[in-house]
């Protein structure tokens, strides 16, 4: 199956579904290192015309990773609504995107949003994101409404969660409690307490657990904790008894990738049943924390698609969101500046593949949240992260993560802070999740406006926390 199209007397041709999708994105470092970008402008314009008009047929028809040999893919076809995309046969991508830009002007855009996205795979997300600019990115992202729920509901119109993240670069509990009443100060959490270990040591893991439990029922805080450790360690866990919330894993677009991950769709699912029989949850039992990012499949060279040939970033970054509207979880995000430049160079393309990544989640249906970050050799600054922040924001991204200062002096990278979670609710009048809001006023912490006030909470119990750890815990 092959393409052309003409422009200015110059025929573009291009060899497969693949091709046209990997040269109409939008350019960026990762693409270029497997060897798919676009070799110019024109070259993507004459892609995204080939796309415009593609059937949304042609993606269940040839699919972009071959069935036989990917999971994924399987997933994919072997779960798709038909019925819900019947009302959509007849559409090309470039018919989705205005069917999407008209929807959204009209009464009830979120349910009927909704139907349309039941009937979407992957490829069809990718594929009409690729044709829209971020304003459309943008849009149609804050018609869509997608809520999930444990302790907290994440993703309501009108508020913007967050992560508190107060990774250690040695898992000292003191360090960790001093972070963590930084981040509950500055009415951050309502998404989760999630720490990246500096280990995988289950007995490691178990401490912090222990350590999180400890201050969310000392403090009777609705939120839920993490300890981002590899699947197995935490269903071994699960197992032992352990006050295991979340389940967290990274999860990728492809088989292989995943497989690099240590991790399947089977093993997954028994994490995610496992999680759920525990019954810690209050308002929910979304029980899945997963984490995404694009470039991840091509830094495991496991990024090829059908006929050999090399698949873009952002068409495989779409199809993990498939893995995980499976699993149905509380929470999903991009780790969108993290792998580094390689994959994303510099700001633009941050920004960019930020808002897409958001807008394909939403469109398949999750609570997405975004990691707004950037690695130090990258060519971004803290202002690029504003700017993403705001616009994210705007777009109703379900969540954050948020870091003391934001900086990360476990992983190395930066992010935002807490700080900034405050501006961006404040500016636009955004609210915590529900449940962490009533908390955060039945503390004396918010004024009538939502507004975090001067301090008037109690809090000499978490510093003490803070200065020793919990009771049995070693602060070595």
């Amino acid at each position: 199956m092959t393409f052309s199209h003409t422009v200015h007397g110059h025929t573009y041709e291009f060899s497969s579904l693949v091709s046209v999708l990997a040269k109409a994105s939008p350019l960026r470092s990762g693409d270029e290192l497997a060897g798919c970008a676009a070799h110019s402008d024109a070259e993507r314009s004459a892609a995204r015309w080939v796309l415009a008009d593609l059937p949304l047929t042609t993606f269940l028809e040839h699919p972009v990773v071959p069935y036989e040999t990917d999971e994924v893919t399987r997933l994919i076809l072997d779960t798709h609504d038909r019925e819900a995309f019947a009302p959509l046969t007849a559409l090309t991508v470039g018919g989705l995107r205005d069917l999407l830009l008209v929807t959204i002007t009209q009464p009830g855009a979120a349910a009927a949003l909704a139907a349309i996205c039941a009937g979407l795979t992957p490829e069809m997300v990718a594929a009409v994101s690729k044709l829209m600019r971020n304003q459309d990115l943008i849009a149609v992202a804050r018609a869509i409404e997608v809520s999930a729920a444990f302790r907290t509901t994440i993703g309501t119109p009108g508020t913007l969660a967050t992560r508190l993240q107060p990774n250690h670069p040695t898992d000292d509990p003191r360090g960790i409690a001093a972070a963590t009443l930084d981040g509950l100060l500055l009415g951050c959490g309502d998404a989760v307490i999630g720490i990246n270990p500096a280990t995988d040591s289950p007995h490691a893991t178990q401490d912090l657990l222990k350590l999180l439990d400890d201050v969310r029922t000392r403090f009777d805080i609705p939120t839920q904790s993490c300890v981002l450790s590899h699947v197995t360690t935490t269903l071994g866990l699960i197992e032992a008894g352990a006050p295991v919330d979340l389940v967290f894993q990274s999860i990728a677009g492809t088989e292989g990738a995943n497989r690099a991950f240590g991790v399947n769709i089977g093993l997954l699912d028994e994490a995610n049943a496992a999680a759920r029989e525990m019954g810690r949850g209050t308002v929910g039992n979304n029980v899945m924390y997963l984490e995404t990012g694009q470039g991840s499949a091509l830094s495991s060279g496991t990024h090829l698609g059908t006929g050999g040939e090399p698949v873009d970033q952002q068409t495989l970054e779409a199809r993990a969101y498939a893995v995980a509207r499976h699993l149905e979880p509380l929470l999903v995000n991009t780790v969108v500046g993290f792998i580094g430049p390689e994959y994303l160079y510099d700001g633009k393309q941050i920004t960019r593949a930020g808002l897409e990544d958001h807008f394909c989640g939403k469109l398949l249906g999750l609570p997405m949240g975004v990691d707004v970050c950037y690695t130090n050799h990258a060519e971004a600054d803290q202002d690029d992260m504003d700017d993403l922040l705001t616009l994210l924001a705007v777009a109703g991204v379900a969540f954050v993560i948020t870091v003391p200062g934001a900086d990360d002096i476990m992983l190395g990278y930066q992010s935002l802070a807490y700080h900034d979670a405050l501006y961006v609710r404040r500016t636009l009048g955004l609210r915590p999740a529900p449940e962490f809001d009533a908390w955060l006023a039945a503390q004396g912490m918010l004024d009538e406006t939502g507004g975090l006030r001067d301090i008037t909470v109690d809090a000499s119990p978490l510093r003490a926390l803070a200065a020793a750890g919990p009771p049995g815990m070693s602060s070595s």
